[in-house]
């Protein structure tokens, strides 16, 4: 099992490039079981989580090819569901990402049936999908729950209803989205996430010519069409991504410029940043993060959905509040059982102390080396944000997690300064 080797104290100097969102690209790519058109993305990521969701596709009937664009050179991935062969999504496939659950509104939509396993993933709460299916039963599903697996039939289609959330779910409204399009008639959304993930899904299947009002606010208006068609279409930038980052250049005193990026997808994060004595530049394609002459300062956060503090950043900034001067309280709201970071941080030197759903992390003059284990996809990521700071060094084990959602990670650090290498497992 591979791990990462880290040796700290370099500050971060350079450009780095951010890639497509994982959390957008994976919706995205289940939106082609909707239609027997291809659908063409650009700025796709090359993840673990999306070779897992396009080998789930495949199962399903849909034939993903990877080509070049003739003009700007840029990769090209094209999904074209001809015909839905198999409505199942098995549990080997689903198990290793809970996201996968995301083909079911596709697939009842069109060929009015799916069995899907109950999802797996990280192991960072519960994340109960009774969400998904009372939104599908909104719609006019039939769903039974038998054998670790969701049965989910509408013969006679899916009809237009009024769902309401009791609290906002990214994957539920992506499901219901897509599983609406289709549907006859009309359906009301209320409450539905506003992540700009879920405007970047809303978008597209408007090109492909589904009929959305609301998009980018907590209320979607969707009418149903027979049919929707294929279309281009660019994923939008990892906002993840860019404010790891941004994590990166603030903790180890650097100065980054991130490029095919866009402020606006992070301004919650910028404004944490600054409040923490960071200088955050907007530039033409993206932005410049700069603490190369200025105090960390500890700052309050509280995570909430859209367009609250990310709950995907909260682990990357408590690494950089454990070096920073003062005191911070981090404040979890979205997930019960995430912060199982603290323990591995704390064996860096970190002074961290958790009360329930808030850590109380007091900053240290420096963090120390040390062995540490990934035990989700952030948490992974901010053990090597950890490691950037630290003295000494820092080995990262169990980057698989890693692997799940940044793209060529060591050679990104790597061209800009840290001493940071893959060393292959055994």
């Amino acid at each position: 099992m591979d791990s990462i080797r880290i040796r700290g104290g370099r500050p971060l100097n350079g450009t780095i490039a951010i890639g497509g969102a994982k959390n957008a690209a994976l919706p995205l790519m289940a939106v082609s079981l909707l239609t027997e058109d291809p659908i063409e993305f650009t700025n796709m990521p090359t993840l673990a989580d999306l070779a897992t969701m396009g080998s789930l596709l495949g199962e399903l009937g849909v034939e993903l090819t990877r080509t070049v664009d003739d003009t700007s050179n840029e990769p090209v991935v094209r999904l074209q569901a001809r015909k839905i062969t198999a409505t199942e999504a098995p549990y080997d496939l689903v198990r290793k990402m809970r996201a996968s659950v995301v083909v079911m509104g596709p697939l009842l939509a069109r060929a009015g049936k799916a069995r899907v396993s109950m999802p797996g993933g990280c192991a960072i709460g519960t994340r109960p999908v009774d969400l998904h299916l009372k939104a599908l039963e909104a719609l006019g599903a039939e769903i039974e729950l038998k054998e670790g697996y969701i049965q989910a039939t509408a013969p006679n289609g899916l009809s237009g209803g009024h769902i309401l959330f009791p609290k906002v779910s990214v994957g539920a409204t992506e499901n219901a989205l897509m599983a609406a399009t289709l549907a006859h008639g009309d359906t009301v959304i209320a409450n539905a996430a506003r992540e700009p993930e879920i405007t970047d899904l809303a978008n597209c299947l408007t090109e492909m010519g589904a009929k959305i009002t609301g998009i980018g606010t907590d209320t979607l208006r969707i009418t149903g069409v027979d049919q929707l068609s294929g279309t281009r279409h660019r994923v939008l930038p990892d906002r993840i991504e860019t404010g790891t980052y941004a994590a990166a250049a603030a903790i180890t005193g650097g100065e980054l410029t991130l490029t095919n990026t866009r402020a606006e997808l992070i301004e919650s994060v910028i404004d944490l940043l600054e409040r923490a004595g960071v200088e955050v530049t907007e530039t033409k394609d993206g932005l410049k993060v700069n603490r190369a002459n200025c105090e960390l300062r500890g700052v309050d956060s509280m995570t909430e959905p859209y367009p609250g503090f990310p709950t995907d950043m909260q682990a990357q900034i408590m690494a950089m509040m454990t070096v920073a001067t003062g005191a911070a309280m981090i404040t979890e709201t979205i997930f019960e059982n995430r912060f199982m970071h603290v323990p591995e941080l704390c064996r860096m030197g970190a002074d961290i102390n958790v009360h329930g759903a808030s850590a109380i992390v007091r900053g240290v003059k420096k963090l120390s080396g040390a062995p540490v284990m990934a035990t989700d996809l952030r948490a992974s990521v901010s053990l090597v944000l950890a490691g950037l700071a630290a003295e000494g060094e820092t080995q990262v084990n169990r980057v698989y997690h890693l692997d799940r959602g940044y793209e060529r990670l060591e050679e990104k650090l790597a061209a800009c300064g840290a001493d940071i290498a893959r060393v292959a497992g055994v």
